[in-house]
């Protein structure tokens, strides 16, 4: 159960629990794919084919396998291979890469997110740890949080215990004192659980939980989370 007198502060996934993440990338995609067209027209046409894609994506995670946490170097130099193997200018990736990457701040917030972040930054100071590449102040919630820490940054993603410690370390605050909130069964709250965090689960699409460590709360919504703290 989870217990509301210990929390000093919380530690809040972003991708898929304050916004969808896939139909965010698909819309990045396609407007790099159209900044591409002019400029490398068969880039452009190779990134359309979804297989292509993963080809690249698969070729780049087996030349950096040590750098597989950082989805910008990934993504950037995806965008380089692409441009290599069509015989076009790979100069051209820096540029290619800050289209889609401006494009990846373009987000949809679910409906009750800002509202949940008001909320819980009211009370407590709220801490982004993200595998992502998000950036909270480029998005325009920067001011509901009081810092980040993310994959890149570790050097590790969740559920690595480098990534949760460098949150602890990042707000003074031992585990215990701190509740994890975020989406991912695995990820977050079994990587939460493990450094001995409360953790609550935003299952907003009615996934069955399979593990056998449990989270403190399961929620359906960032409201209802709300509503369970209190606030």
């Amino acid at each position: 159960m989870l217990d509301i007198s210990r929390i000093q502060a919380i530690t809040l996934d972003l991708d898929d629990t304050l916004w969808p993440i896939w139909p965010t990338i698909a819309r990045a995609e396609e407007r790099l794919q159209q900044w591409l067209q002019p400029q490398a027209p068969a880039t452009a046409e190779l990134f359309a084919n979804a297989d292509a894609r993963q080809k690249l994506r698969d070729q780049v995670q087996l030349q950096w396998p040590h750098l597989q946490h950082d989805l910008s170097h990934m993504r950037r130099e995806m965008i380089r291979l692409g441009l290599g193997s069509c015989g076009e200018d790979q100069d051209l990736a820096e540029s290619a890469f800050e289209v889609f990457f401006a494009a990846r701040h373009d987000v949809s917030l679910f409906d009750d997110a800002q509202v949940a972040l008001q909320a819980l930054s009211a009370r407590w100071p709220v801490l982004a740890v993200s595998n992502g590449n998000a950036d909270v102040h480029r998005i325009g919630i920067g001011g509901y949080f009081c810092g980040s820490v993310s994959a890149r940054d570790v050097g590790a993603a969740k559920p690595d215990a480098r990534i949760f410690q460098a949150a602890c370390d990042a707000l003074g605050l031992a585990p215990q004192a701190i509740l994890h909130v975020g989406d991912d069964a695995a990820l977050d709250v079994l990587g939460a659980l493990e450094v001995g965090m409360q953790a609550a689960w935003v299952n907003r699409n009615g996934h069955l939980w399979t593990h056998d460590a449990q989270p403190h709360a399961t929620v359906a919504t960032m409201a209802e989370l709300c509503t369970l703290l209190a606030l």
